[in-house]
């Protein structure tokens, strides 16, 4: 399939522009609903969380504010974080990572998706695959939303399917749960699909 967007043209200038011209139609503006409800399950509020291409990152937020204690989020944008930090005074500075999730390095617990695939040229995914499988702590989960419609030329943000995501993941991941999102926001209902992946 011929993308007409390159891999080089998805860069930093690119998705400042989309924040600086508010052209964000992503963005919901809160913690999507099944995440909420996935956080809201997590005892262990000592785990090391990254939230890679985290863009407004409210979920960043909920967690802070619910006393998660290791909340890092990266995004190769300037924007949104200095948009977290105007919102969240006292989230640490120091988790707030500017840079190219390709270039990260730190281990975590658990990584959690959230738009970032999607944003992602579809050439670079099985790039993403490898980095989250090398950034996660033995026995770490990536878990979070896909998209589960049709891939195609136009992208952002770019489609993909149930077996595209096995296809991709298996070789690095045990597959805990891939399923048909049953709550999510009105406008994405019955095109997410709600995953845990556990490090082989």
């Amino acid at each position: 399939m011929n993308y007409k967007k390159k891999i080089s043209e998805l860069n930093k200038n690119y998705w400042e522009t989309k924040y600086l011209n508010n052209s964000t139609g992503w963005d919901i503006g809160e913690i999507s609903t099944p995440l909420e409800v996935y956080f809201n399950q997590i005892t262990d509020k000592n785990i090391d969380i990254l939230i890679p291409g985290a863009g407004n990152s409210y979920e960043a937020e909920y967690l802070h504010k619910n006393k998660f204690k290791t909340v890092d989020i990266i995004d190769i944008a300037s924007q949104p974080l200095q948009n977290l930090k105007n919102r969240v005074v006292n989230f640490p500075k120091e988790n707030l990572i500017h840079n190219n999730f390709f270039n990260h390095a730190k281990k975590y617990d658990l990584i959690v998706e959230q738009t970032f695939f999607c944003a992602l040229h579809p050439e670079s995914r099985k790039a993403y695959v490898e980095k989250m499988a090398s950034l996660l702590k033995e026995n770490g989960k990536i878990a979070g939303l896909l998209f589960d419609f049709e891939l195609t030329q136009e992208g952002p943000p770019f489609g993909g399917s149930y077996e595209e995501y096995l296809k991709l993941f298996s070789p690095f991941f045990q597959i805990k749960v891939l399923d048909r999102c049953y709550n999510s926001i009105k406008p994405r209902f019955g095109r997410e699909l709600f995953f845990i992946f556990e490090k082989k």
